[in-house]
């Protein structure tokens, strides 16, 4: 169904008087709507799970571990943790506040929201972002990718069956869709995809002043560093797994390893038989495999691989029925080259040979590009590996492991600079849909006349000693 921006607008009103009303500020009212939601999800499981098959090829499995499950773990930490990180802050006010004593910080939630939620994990990222703005009290206008058409239209309808259009509704459709709903004045923005589409978010979200929150995932990628003293057997199995995973369409995904050229051969040798061991010698012609978004996104991987055909020293076939493109890596790839100097967002792993002695060097060429949202190092040499994680900037990552970092409660996965801003999941993303509000309660007896005038004369030596002695 066509939707245009009146109607759009009209939404957007809707949800601003239903919000205006205060139903969405009781913690409990909005732990009910999360527990419904949690319930919601566990119902519409296998439905969740046809509509994956059919976007990105995903087995139940690989459904269930990678959008499903996280979800439900997600809400069950909202509902747990809610009323604590929702309960206001107490401050003493202090003594140049006297009489005051006391000032409160409300958690408050910003309001009308709207998400941008992309097609790679069209449900997880979805669902738990709206969970997050709904910890926060907020109403959701939620813009799904029109890429992942089935999980789009099952998302609609899971909404529609769950929640009022005034509290949280999907709006459908392609680009302009979505510059419609930019146009509109919300009162928070998440956004999660690409980065040259985040400039133009908060392009847009700036005419309104609008804040906004974005995960994105890295302008030049995600590096993984495998040292010589790295386990490269247990490297090669974690990093295989990770590739394999969505084919590559993950923003947390290695987009490239920098390897010590003095392990390099055994290295991708390893590397070659956890591939084998986890899909098989023809990845593309397995139904396990998850596929590609769209044609145009095989086209594009696959051209990219015909440019590297001469250095593909494993994979390099596709099947473009299915969408299907193997893990395909190509070695040996300079630093410089264009390959590692863009998200790739798909199969392919350019490998750089390095050598271990100036392995810093390396990190410096690393920092001097755009932040990653991810970095993986695995090595032995912890101190090395610690000094490197306390100094380069991005936005999360892991010490001989992959990707798991993000499973951890209590911790907020974000990006910085172009991998994005703003951070969630769990505590983190109530803070991220609520703005603190500081409120100091006065009182009408024992106000002292230091602030007022006059500030001359007498008075000017007296309140300037006790404005020195209260300030130290």
């Amino acid at each position: 169904m066509n939707i245009n921006e009146i109607e759009i607008g009209t939404i957007v009103a809707s949800q601003r008087r239903f919000f205006r009303t205060g139903t969405t500020l009781p913690v409990s009212w909005r732990l009910k709507q999360l527990g419904k939601l949690k319930a919601a999800v566990i119902a519409h499981e296998a439905e969740f799970e046809e509509v994956l098959a059919q976007d990105l090829g995903r087995s139940r499995v690989e459904a269930y571990l990678c959008d499903i499950g996280p979800i439900v773990a997600e809400i069950n930490e909202i509902l747990r943790g809610l009323r604590r990180w929702a309960r206001p802050e107490c401050h003493f006010s202090g003594l140049m506040c006297f009489p005051s004593t006391v000032t409160k910080v409300y958690k408050m939630p910003y309001g009308v929201t709207l998400v941008v939620s992309p097609f790679n994990f069209p449900i997880l990222l979805t669902i738990g972002v709206v969970a997050a703005a709904m910890a926060g009290g907020n109403t959701v206008v939620v813009k799904s990718s029109s890429k992942s058409a089935a999980s789009t239209a099952a998302l609609k309808r899971f909404f529609a069956e769950v929640f009022p259009p005034e509290y949280v509704t999907l709006i459908d459709g392609g680009h302009d869709v979505a510059d419609m709903c930019l146009a509109q004045r919300f009162d928070k923005i998440f956004y999660t995809g690409s980065p040259s589409v985040g400039r133009h978010v908060m392009a847009e979200a700036a005419k309104n002043l609008t804040p906004v929150a974005l995960e994105l995932g890295g302008e030049t990628g995600n590096w993984c560093v495998v040292r010589k003293d790295a386990d490269l057997k247990d490297a090669a199995r974690k990093i295989a797994f990770l590739k394999l995973c969505n084919a590559g369409q993950i923003c947390i995904n290695i987009n490239q390893i920098a390897v010590a050229e003095e392990v390099a051969a055994p290295f991708l040798e390893e590397l070659k038989r956890a591939f084998v061991a986890q899909i098989g010698q023809r990845a593309e012609m397995n139904p396990e495999y998850p596929m590609l978004i769209s044609d145009s996104a095989y086209d594009k991987c696959a051209g990219l691989a015909d440019e590297y055909r001469g250095r593909i020293v494993f994979g390099g076939a596709g099947d473009k029925a299915s969408r299907r493109y193997a893990p395909t890596v190509i070695y040996p790839v300079e630093i410089d080259e264009q390959i590692v100097q863009h998200e790739l967002f798909c199969p392919l792993l350019p490998v750089v040979p390095f050598r271990d002695e100036v392995v810093d060097a390396l990190m410096e060429t690393i920092a001097d590009r755009e932040h990653p949202l991810a970095m993986y190092l695995f090595t032995k040499n912890m101190k090395w590996a610690n000094r490197v994680m306390r100094t380069q900037q991005y936005g999360g990552g892991c010490i001989n492991e992959v990707c798991i970092h993000m499973m951890v409660k209590g911790v907020p996965f974000n990006g910085t600079g172009h991998s994005g801003m703003g951070a969630y999941h769990g505590e983190w993303g109530f803070r991220e849909f609520t703005h603190p509000q500081t409120v100091l309660k006065g009182r009408t007896r024992l106000n002292l006349p230091l602030r007022e005038h006059p500030y001359s004369g007498k008075a000017e030596k007296f309140k300037l000693a006790i404005l020195r002695l209260l300030e130290r």
